[in-house]
Formats: structure tokens, sequence, C-alpha cells
């Protein structure tokens, strides 16, 4: 069994670490040779997956260590530009290591399909022969996806709900459907197209629009993790870790930085996957949302033995078939990696980086503040930027962060320095 927990992983080269995980994945040389040199990714894929597509944007892919999620020891790819994401969700997985690590469960794998309807003139009773026509609403949505059907899949309910707008009442029917391994929006958006005519002959109304929702609100995945307060920095740390989720959960201003910075693990781990982004980051926000205001999407509190415990709780609508998650090669890599079967499986891993996210932020905000190791990480990049090459990108940020100055102007003065020496 593998371990996740590598002593002085960030310490190795590019390449040791590649051929670490692939030995412990059985990566074959073709998928280790994508990984390596994916600013050569196929031209016929690439072409194939986006429309006038001129070539790739290739994003940094990296691996955060010491997450165990569910008792399994678990790789998690991270794709991602900015600087200290990838380190501080390993750093906090660490510390939620000998306590268990990760525990998650799952509200289920529904997507809900909209379909609108206008120009009704009994909007009420027009709700109430939908249901009465529930069977064979279902029973074509259906028809249109055998396949996940015999998976156990499917459309399996419908809601009802009546908007009284400013212009017109507009009927608004839920479709429910169980979409299993799959994100699922191909199969509603399908679904929901091809039930519209007799949606119209029921209501005797003009369907419009029809179309998934990014609200998963039935596809929820939670996440919990103890972590040691000696381990944080003592009492008062996580005190102020606790004073700070409470800022968020009360004023719209915190919360939007602070799920901003959960999202930055959860999108990373997205988009390595091949799943979609936007859908997840518009989902989580809207979900943070649904009590009227703005809200934390995470939840830290103390327990009886004094250690700090977190959870999360958000819609995760992410797939392990279909889309890019298949057709991207490099993200069937990543899945490999990780040791994902399902779909449950991803989603507990990415609600898993999502609260060890948060926590390094908030124990940073709490502690050294955020610019300490945000900014080391950040004055690679820099000295990159001012013209370092090789080696001489490490002695500039180590000189920078020595002096305590990780300001571009001095990486820039520090960079020629060496320059003219060498």
């Amino acid at each position: 069994m593998i371990s996740s927990r590598i002593s002085g992983f960030y310490r190795m080269s590019l390449e040791e670490r590649l051929n670490l995980v692939a030995k412990e994945r059985k990566l074959n040389e073709e998928e280790k040779h994508l990984i390596m040199n994916s600013i050569s990714f196929p031209k016929d894929i690439s072409n194939s997956m986006i429309e006038n597509n001129i070539g790739v944007m290739p994003i940094p892919l990296g691996i955060a260590t010491n997450f165990k999620v569910n008792g399994k020891d678990k790789f998690i790819p991270m794709a991602t530009e900015e600087a200290s994401v990838i380190a501080a969700a390993s750093n906090m997985a660490s510390k939620a290591y000998h306590l268990g690590g990760f525990f998650t469960s799952q509200s289920g794998s529904i997507m809900t399909g909209q379909i609108q309807v206008l120009d009704i003139t009994d909007p009420y009773a027009a709700a109430t022969r939908i249901y009465e026509n529930k069977s064979a609403i279902l029973e074509l949505c259906n028809s249109k996806d055998p396949t996940l059907v015999s998976l156990g899949g499917g459309a399996i309910d419908i809601e009802v709900r009546v908007l009284k707008t400013i212009n017109q009442p507009m009927l608004i029917m839920h479709l429910f459907v169980d979409t299993q391994d799959a994100m699922g929006a191909n199969a509603v958006n399908t679904m929901a197209e091809a039930v519209a005519p007799l949606i119209e002959r029921i209501t005797s109304g003009r369907v419009v629009l029809k179309i998934i929702s990014n609200l998963a609100d039935r596809r929820l995945v939670r996440a919990r993790a103890v972590f040691s307060t000696a381990d944080l920095g003592g009492e008062d740390v996580v005190k102020d870790i606790i004073n700070a989720y409470e800022f968020a959960n009360y004023d719209p201003y915190r919360a939007t930085t602070h799920n901003k910075g959960i999202m930055n693990g959860i999108s990373a781990v997205v988009l390595a996957t091949g799943n979609d982004t936007r859908a997840v980051e518009a989902g989580a926000h809207a979900y943070a949302s649904t009590s009227g205001r703005y809200r934390s999407l995470t939840k830290w509190e103390m327990d009886q033995e004094g250690n700090l415990v977190g959870s999360i709780e958000l819609p995760m609508a992410v797939g392990v078939i279909g889309g890019a998650t298949k057709s991207h090669p490099i993200a069937c890599a990543v899945l490999k990696i990780m040791d994902i079967q399902t779909a449950e499986d991803l989603a507990s891993c990415i609600a898993a980086v999502g609260l060890a996210q948060n926590l390094g932020a908030l124990r940073a905000l709490a502690a050294e503040g955020i610019q300490k190791g945000h900014m080391a990480l950040h004055a690679r990049n820099l000295a990159i930027m001012a013209g370092a090459e090789g080696g001489d990108v490490d002695k500039i940020t180590e000189q920078a962060i020595d002096e305590k100055d990780v300001r571009f102007d001095r990486i820039m003065e520090i960079t020629q320095q060496l320059l003219k020496k060498n």
C-alpha cells in the first residue's frame, strides 16, 4: 500500500517526483511523456476539443502529498499557476494525517434540469397537471439515455414551482436525474429538450429555456477532519483561526476572499481531472448564498479534547466518464494517479483539498500573516521574471527571503548583480 507522506518530496527534482509517482501508480512511458512534455500536447486532440484551436496553454501540474481520504492515502494532482497553493494543502493535510485524515460523505449524484414554461393562464392548475403526468414524463426522459438507466441512473423525479416575476408568472419544472459517474450536463440537457413538447401539451404553455442548473444542491459532498491544536501553533492560534472563520461567515467581503482560497485548491483538482471548473465554481458560490447571505463554505470549531475540527459542504458536480475526463490524455493519467474509480471518490478528494486549503490560509492569517509563505514561493516567479535561469533562481530566491525583501525591484537588483558575477 502506498503512503502519501513522502519526506522531502518538494526537494526532489521534477523528474524524481514524476518517477516516484509513476512507479507507485504504474504510469506507462506514454503517460509519463505526456505529463512531462505537456507543451507538445497532441494537436489532433486539442483541435477536436475546442473551436478555432491554435495551440495549448500549459498550466503547471503538481502533486499534493500527505492526504488520507476515507482511510486511503492519496496523491492529489493539482493544476494551478498560483504559488503556495499545493504547499499549503500538503502541509495542512499532514497535520490531519495522524488523527485519521479526512472523512467524507455524499448526498448522491442527482443533477437538476430546469424547464421554463411561459404564457400560461392557469399556472397552479398546470403545475398539478404536470404532477399527474409524472410517470409519462420520466419514461420519455429515460428513453433518451438507456445506457444511463442500465447503469442504475436516469430521471427519477420532478418538482414544479410557480415564479411570480415582474412581467408574468412562469412555471418552472425541475427534472431530477441521477447521472451516476458522469457530470451529466449532456444527459440532463438532452432529456430536458426531449420532454419540452410534452410539457407544452400538458400546460398549454410555451417552453423556452430547458437546461441544467449548476446549483447542484442534490449532489453535495461533505468532508471533515481533526487537527491537533499543538501542531497548529497552540490554543491562541486555533482561537484566532475560529475567529477568522466567524468573520467570514458573517461578512460577505471577507467571505468572498475566504471562499476564493477554498476554490484555489478545489479548482486546481477539478482542472487537473478535466472537469468543468466554471460549473463547480458557480455552484459553490451560489450554495454559499442559499441562506440569503453569502457565507463561508467551511465550519471551524474546537472539540472536547481542544483540537480544531473543520468541515466543508458544497455541491460537487464532477465526473470520471464523459467530456475531457476521457478525451484529455493528461486528465486520464491524473485520475490514474489519484486511483479514482467513481465520481464520489473524486468529489471526496476535492472536498478534502478544499478544507485543507482553507485551513492553510486561515492559519497563515492567524499566525505569521499570509505574505510570509506566499511571497517566499512567489519570489521564484519574480526571479524568473527578472531574467534568472537554472540554479540562479534558487540563489536569488534564497537571498531575497534572507533579506526579507521579496519585491520585484530588489529581486531585479540581485539578479543583475549575480549575472555580472557570472
